[in-house]
């Protein structure tokens, strides 16, 4: 379980640059587009773990911006509420901590997100401030099924990850902490054979569901194929952890599974 208990919540941030990116930069997008999500455990400290948005549109073409976090990071939080980590861009440039409640369970108890039936990984519609809608990542930035293997993304590859670590963010905004790893397993497909990859990087309660993924920025091997634009790889959800003994490697779920689960939630109706 990564969702363990950590700090308070950031609350105030003095006048940083505002945050604009390319369309290409999937980096500062994606930075745009994580969250924190948390819950308080009532004695002064909270339940932590991290989501990201995805722009995915319903069946019929209407606008929809779906949470992507790992399951047990919501189903962990035992109250209907939790609280999304919205950042307000302030006069002057500054950036300001919003969270707000978060509905995730019914009136009955129920979940209100869509679990994957296979795998850690949990996805939600909810309805983001319009800064974060435009920030939602389009769901063809999540890698195809094929995609590691036609873009030759194997053992020594960077990637990146963003998150909250033990609770932490990079400021009181209430930005994502980036970090990179280097692809640690093989073979990583096919993916009905390899559901999950490993990542070579220090992982802490707190980081589970961050997005892990690809930009130039990133290192590859030499004499290997240059993917055709940045993309998803997957979603961080635990961690190798033989016995008590943490050996800074995370397990990362593949992308092609939150588009199942957004595709189960499609399935399912309002």
């Amino acid at each position: 379980m990564f969702d363990l208990q950590a700090p308070p919540a950031p609350t105030q941030d003095p006048p940083v640059a505002a945050l604009a990116a390319p369309a290409w930069d999937l980096t500062l997008g994606l930075i745009a587009a994580t969250v924190q999500l948390d819950q308080p455990n009532g004695d002064g400290t909270r339940r932590v773990g991290t989501g990201f948005l995805i722009d995915a549109p319903r069946p019929d073409g209407q606008p929809r911006t779906v949470l992507v976090t790992a399951a047990h990071v919501i189903n962990g939080m035992p109250g209907p509420d939790a609280r999304i980590g919205w950042r307000v861009e302030m006069p002057g440039s500054g950036w300001r901590f919003t969270p707000e409640p978060l509905r995730i369970r019914s009136e009955a108890g129920e979940p209100v997100w869509t679990k994957h039936p296979d795998r850690d990984v949990a996805v939600m519609e909810v309805s983001a401030p319009a800064a974060f809608a435009r920030a939602a990542i389009p769901l063809a930035w999540l890698a195809e099924p094929d995609a590691l293997e036609r873009w030759q993304v194997g053992p020594g590859d960077e990637l990146m990850t963003l998150g909250y670590p033990r609770g932490f963010a990079a400021n009181t905004a209430g930005f994502p902490i980036l970090r990179t790893g280097r692809i640690a397993s093989w073979p990583l497909t096919p993916i009905e054979a390899f559901p999950v990859f490993l990542l070579d990087f220090p992982v802490f309660p707190g980081n589970s569901g961050g997005p892990v993924f690809w930009t130039p920025a990133a290192r590859k091997l030499p004499g290997t194929v240059q993917p055709d634009h940045p993309f998803i790889a997957g979603v961080l959800t635990s961690e190798v952890r033989p016995g008590d003994e943490p050996l800074g490697i995370g397990i990362v779920a593949h992308a092609r599974f939150v588009r199942e689960a957004i595709a189960l939630m499609d399935a399912a109706g309002p």
